[in-house]
């Protein structure tokens, strides 16, 4: 289709640049050798001759047919005036006369320009059979003399065009360029074959050359607006949309790559005991570095969103297009694609606006419910010379955490709601030195500000999942959903760094519990906290089976006792020496135990009582988060 609107297009364009350009370039040198000859044969011809080719010029045809007309009468054989006057009548709509006096002209004299002149009737004439005569005319008119002039070269280009001839054109052309390298002729026609060649920069480049040798701007628009700058447009668009995501391929490569480095220097740094320690800025430049990589990675993920944008509607498009290039359209197909594509954009859209509403765990546990806890988790503060804990949340299961509550500013200057989450189930049997250890961990994390960042890992982690889930629940995770394997991706890579970041701060955290409460201690605290994961999981699922299958509620859960000792052993020690991988938010226990190893701690009081009796009813509290855990059972 291109080529045929070019094609119509150069037709129109090459009349008005041969009527523009042969005015002003007659050769006065082959004129006066036309005018000798006529002088020989009639002498008072001449100056009609000359004031008819005037007119021509001037293009007042009807003064020069008169003006012809009388030189033809008087010389009948006389080629030049027959040729010319065959020009006029095609001029003026007269083309079977024209082709006829054409045709005489070369029967008298089978020049150069008398066969140029019948193939221009030919090109001119509504018989599109009579193209390839034309073409056959140029081609010998090529070859004799005077055959290499710019304008028979030219139209020789404009009717191998017309036949569809591509390798004559392009030879033609060549001449032209070799002749006449400088010449509008040379340039337009070198930007029709480069178009045809699709080469649609250097096309331009052609027409704006034969612009400024005279080429009027309404026929360069119609040139370039016949697709020219179209597909110059569709080739910017893939080339800098194509860089553009070589660019985002290359920075999600240097995340990973980044994040990866930092992982083993870090570990290295554990491994050779280089970590800085100090509370002014524990962890040096690794821990500040990790932040800084974090919140680039979170950022990161957001300016991808647009690029997946893209890449959905481009690929979608592009799909649509291949099919109809090949000429069949599969309905159900192509309705999938435009359907998965406008559901994946509006998710990727809502999981950026949708927000989620987030509850504190568990319940607030009042102070007159364990007024010897609070004292404790103060006496902790005190010790490591930090602001103690605020508020405690009891939860039901084995959790043991802190966290931070208020706005950014806040939480940047330390004026955060301090708080611990402690669950019933970790709290049996753990005794109070180990527990002040691990508590210590904790406090480790607030002195450190671990606590006070994190909103850009947050926030990235929490849209990642909404739109994961999304995704899901539209049965959108499919192997041609690109942003389905973009979140896989960077999931993939996000928690490369976040985890190893993660795997750092409690590193540091230990030491911090080890150096202040001993290594024997954190030891022990930590142990307790897996085992009782372990146990309170094995024994609780045997007490809620069987209260179903009985048809009874559930006993106290946190007083329950089984037989499973061996089995919860096995896991434990399966638990403690496992090893640390880079999916691990923190290192494997026995990684931190080797890595607080030989710590100097002061001397701390060895103190075997029970947390659990620093409640005022431990057994109310363990029967009401019993009951919660009954409420949370789905029963027939």
């Amino acid at each position: 289709m291109k080529k045929v609107k070019l094609s119509l297009l150069i037709i129109m364009m090459m009349i008005c640049v041969h009527l523009q350009a042969q005015a002003p370039t007659r050769n006065r040198q082959k004129e006066e050798k036309i005018e000798k000859q006529l002088e020989a044969i009639d002498p008072s011809l001449v100056q009609i001759f000359k004031e008819g080719t005037i007119a021509m010029d001037e293009q007042k045809y009807k003064l020069a047919d008169s003006l012809y007309s009388i030189v033809y009468a008087k010389a009948p054989n006389f080629d030049p005036v027959i040729r010319r006057h065959g020009s006029l009548q095609l001029s003026l709509g007269n083309t079977q006369e024209g082709i006829n006096l054409s045709k005489k002209a070369v029967e008298i004299n089978r020049s150069a320009y008398n066969l140029t002149s019948l193939a221009e009737a030919y090109m001119t004439s509504k018989d599109s059979t009579k193209y390839y005569e034309a073409q056959q005319l140029f081609i010998e008119a090529l070859k004799l003399p005077n055959g290499d002039d710019v304008e028979i070269l030219a139209e020789a280009v404009q009717v191998s065009l017309m036949v569809n001839d591509l390798t004559t054109a392009k030879r033609v052309v060549e001449k032209l360029k070799e002749k006449y390298p400088n010449e509008i002729f040379t340039h337009y026609y070198t930007a029709v074959m480069l178009a045809y060649g699709e080469k649609w920069k250097e096309a331009k480049k052609e027409i704006l050359k034969a612009q400024e040798k005279g080429l009027p701007q309404e026929d360069v628009d119609q040139f370039l607006n016949s697709g020219i700058n179209d597909e110059i447009l569709k080739i910017n668009v893939i080339f800098y949309f194509g860089l553009i995501v070589a660019i985002w391929v290359f920075g999600l490569l240097l995340l990973f790559l980044v994040g990866k480095l930092f992982s083993n220097v870090t570990l290295k740094a554990i491994e050779s005991d280089q970590l800085e320690t100090s509370s002014v800025k524990p962890g040096g430049w690794l821990r500040s570095g990790y932040k800084t990589l974090i919140n680039i990675g979170g950022y990161y993920y957001y300016i991808s969103l647009p690029v997946i944008l893209i890449l959905i509607i481009g690929l979608t498009g592009g799909t649509i297009y291949l099919f109809l290039l090949a000429g069949t359209i599969p309905i159900k197909l192509v309705a999938i694609l435009v359907i998965g594509a406008i559901i994946t954009i509006y998710n990727m859209i809502r999981s950026l606006l949708l927000k989620v509403d987030y509850s504190d765990p568990g319940r607030e546990l009042k102070k007159e419910e364990a007024p010897k806890l609070f004292s404790l988790t103060s006496e902790v503060a005190q010790i490591m010379g930090t602001r103690p804990i605020e508020e405690i949340r009891i939860t039901p299961l084995t959790d043991l955490a802190v966290y931070e509550k208020g706005t950014k500013k806040e939480k940047m200057n330390d004026e955060g709601k301090r708080i611990l989450i402690l669950g019933t189930a970790v709290l049996k049997d753990f005794k109070k030195e180990d527990f002040k250890a691990v508590l210590a961990h904790e406090y480790g994390h607030f002195t450190h500000r671990d606590t006070a960042g994190g909103e850009v890992a947050f926030r990235v982690q929490n849209d990642i999942t909404k739109y994961f889930i999304a995704l899901y629940n539209a049965e959108q995770n499919t192997i041609w959903n690109v942003a389905f394997h973009f979140l896989r991706l960077y999931n993939f890579i996000f928690q490369k760094i976040s985890h190893g970041a993660s795997r750092l701060q409690e590193v540091l955290a230990d030491r911090v519990a080890a150096e202040t409460f001993g290594t024997i201690a954190f030891v022990n605290g930590l142990t307790h906290v897996i085992k009782r994961q372990i146990e309170f999981g094995k024994f609780a699922d045997v007490e809620i089976e069987e209260a179903l299958e009985l048809k009874r509620p559930i006993n106290n859960l946190y007083e329950l006792k089984g037989n499973q000792d061996e089995t919860i052993e096995e896991e434990l020690n399966k638990a403690l020496n496992s090893k640390t991988t880079e999916e691990d938010t923190h290192p494997s226990p026995a990684d931190r135990f080797r890595y607080i190893d030989g710590i100097k701690t002061v001397n701390v009081l060895e103190d075997n009582s029970l947390v659990s009796d620093l409640f005022e009813n431990w057994n109310a509290l363990t029967e009401e988060m019993t009951k919660t855990i009954d409420a949370r059972i789905v029963r027939d």
